[in-house]
């Protein structure tokens, strides 16, 4: 499996792979409903994953999905994913195991990322959680998608996107393709959140993939 660790169990000589925890981030830009995909892929698929989302996220959230988010401790029911596979964390916890590089995980998302998380992580920020484990991926060299949603960009952003690049983010714009057959706002989502598995080489089938005949159920 990927990202799997081995363990080896002491008394009885064997091994089994372990699935590594994926971290998602959660900040205050337009794109909710890429965050919401991606959390009940993970969730459906039981990837184990912890979230920490952003204040300025939570009043998106609201404005997007009409979902009323807590910023102090994120029920993540209501974003329709299972609280046995994804954790919640306080955006200020930095006791949290993504806050230190001796937590094992197979990498960070952060989606959608505002250019705020964008400049704050190219430039060594890390003032909460989010831009705290963004920076612990960073320097494990594991890999963080920053799924960037602005439009159009500035010089700055430029620049912090590739200041993070140079440092080993993937900056992955929202920019959905349309050749897989969209027909709906659903498949534009799905692009994206797919685009940002296969990042951490997680198999998908939200979409018709290009030489693809049909699309996998």
């Amino acid at each position: 499996m990927l990202f799997g660790a081995t363990i080896i169990h002491p008394h009885m000589g064997t091994s089994q792979p372990v699935q590594l925890p994926l971290l998602v981030g959660i900040t205050g830009a337009s794109g909710m409903p890429y965050a919401q995909r991606l959390l009940r892929y993970l969730s459906q698929r039981r990837i184990p994953t912890h979230l920490v989302v952003s204040p300025a996220a939570t009043l998106v959230i609201a404005q997007e999905l009409g979902l009323a988010i807590s910023p102090e401790k994120p029920d993540v029911r209501a974003l329709g994913a299972d609280p046995e596979i994804v954790q919640a964390y306080h955006h200020q916890d930095f006791n949290a195991p993504m806050a230190s590089g001796t937590f094992r995980t197979a990498g960070m998302a952060v989606i959608p990322c505002s250019t705020g998380t964008l400049g704050a992580v190219a430039n060594g920020v890390a003032d909460n959680l989010i831009r705290r484990a963004a920076e612990v991926v960073l320097k494990e060299r594991r890999p963080l998608v920053l799924v960037l949603r602005e439009t159009p960009l500035s010089l700055v952003h430029l620049e912090n996107a590739a200041r993070a690049t140079r440092a080993g983010a993937c900056v992955l714009p929202a920019c959905p393709g349309f050749y897989h057959g969209v027909q709906t706002v659903d498949d534009l989502v799905n692009f994206v959140v797919t685009k940002t598995l296969d990042q951490f080489g997680l198999e998908s089938d939200l979409i018709l993939r290009w030489g693809t005949e049909k699309r996998r159920s």
